[in-house]
């Protein structure tokens, strides 16, 4: 059984930025894509990012691309979203995911083990 917790959420002006954390435990991650997504109120959750097995390959939702970074460090067991530049429009819970194929890393039924997620603000 797997871990996650997510941390790093809080309220931001527009033009801001954040770096929200997933700390993992039960498992190492090394073995696992990682992926984030969110969940704006009203909406459906959406992929806003993943990182393959290895680190060597990233993949983001075109509404963050340019703005967004993930990293993960293994030693540590972590996931990374550094989120730049945020837009009102980035307001949502952030999610971060243990995932199963990189060849549908954007998918939310490629993931099974899942955070409770992490708010994230962001004022006009």
């Amino acid at each position: 059984q797997v871990q996650l917790v997510e941390s790093g959420g809080g309220l931001v002006q527009a033009g801001g930025s954040l770096r929200l954390s997933c700390a993992a435990s039960g498992r190492a991650l090394d073995n696992y894509p990682m992926g984030w997504f969110r969940r704006a109120p009203g909406a459906v959750r959406e992929f806003v990012a993943a990182i393959s097995a290895s680190g060597g390959m990233v993949r983001y939702s075109e509404s963050v691309k340019g703005r967004f970074l993930v990293s993960r460090d293994d030693a540590k067991n972590t996931a990374d979203l550094q989120m730049n530049n945020l837009e009102p429009e980035d307001t949502a819970v952030y999610y971060c995911a243990v995932g199963r194929r990189w060849s549908r890393a954007a998918q939310e039924s490629e993931y099974n083990y899942w955070g409770q997620g992490t708010q994230v603000t962001v004022s006009s």
